[in-house]
């Protein structure tokens, strides 16, 4: 991949989309993961107000602090940057005391996930709106369209996606071609969504690199029955979160009602 004329592409698209919808720049949500340093780093360099926002809840220190790390980086380096810090835990908590949440509940600790995920993207759809910005996606291909790993009306619920179309491995090209800290680079991806701060790799069954591969595998029309050994069971896992995941990849579903009923 020549990095360099994707991020101009990304980069032109980018500006051409915000002023045909008439908006002022972005808002990106800032986990501390290279996805969201990507695309924020992308949309500075449009040139257009792009405001950053880390949102914590409980957030694991490190990865709070690469947020904070990468927001002062960009400070730095594009006037049209500005940054906010929302703590959202208080809320958080609140919304689990209301709740009554039931700890010991699995089903419960995955629906929490989704709500600190939905709190974020509330958040910045606020922002967004107030300033006249649309909601950058930092969503990459394999998370997308390969495995489903997002929450729908959460981090999946943005105005735009600059990086849809990228693998993770590309994504990680273009972070060192834009000169991204290196603490980000090789940071253990992660949703920053549980209290023990597990990894994405650790919630999948597999890594990104083996994910992709599975995506390009099943886009070739291969079925796991085609492949034996590690290369079936990440077959398997890539097919067991693309299926369970499809409706958050396609359109909402809607009655049509025929007409000779409709008429009736």
């Amino acid at each position: 991949m020549n990095a360099g004329k994707v991020a101009e592409f990304i980069t032109n698209w980018l500006k051409s989309y915000s002023e045909s919808a008439s908006a002022r720049g972005f808002v990106v949500g800032i986990s501390g993961g290279v996805d969201s340093a990507t695309v924020s780093t992308l949309c500075a360099k449009t040139g257009l107000e792009v405001l950053v926002i880390t949102m914590p809840i409980h957030q694991e220190k490190a990865q709070y602090q690469r947020a904070i790390e990468h927001m002062n980086w960009l400070m730095a380096r594009f006037p049209n940057i500005k940054s906010k810090i929302v703590d959202l835990t208080e809320i958080f908590d609140s919304i689990c005391k209301t709740y009554r949440a039931d700890d010991s509940d699995p089903l419960v600790h995955l629906s929490l996930a989704n709500t600190r995920s939905r709190l974020r993207m509330v958040t910045l759809y606020y922002y967004a709106q107030v300033n006249g910005l649309l909601v950058a996606g930092t969503g990459n291909k394999v998370e997308d369209f390969g495995v489903g790993f997002y929450t729908k009306y959460g981090d999946g619920g943005v105005d735009l996606s600059p990086i849809a179309d990228l693998m993770k491995s590309e994504v990680y090209q273009l972070a060192k071609h834009l000169g991204i800290n290196n603490d980000i680079i090789t940071a253990s991806p992660t949703d920053g969504l549980w209290y023990d701060h597990r990894t994405d790799e650790e919630q999948l069954g597999a890594s990104y690199d083996q994910l992709e591969w599975a995506m390009k595998q099943w886009e070739a029309g291969k079925k796991p029955q085609d492949f034996s050994g590690d290369e079936r069971r990440v077959m398997e896992i890539f097919q067991m979160h693309h299926l369970r995941n499809k409706h958050k990849m396609m359109p909402i579903p809607v009655c049509t009602i025929p007409e000779s009923i409709r008429q009736a």
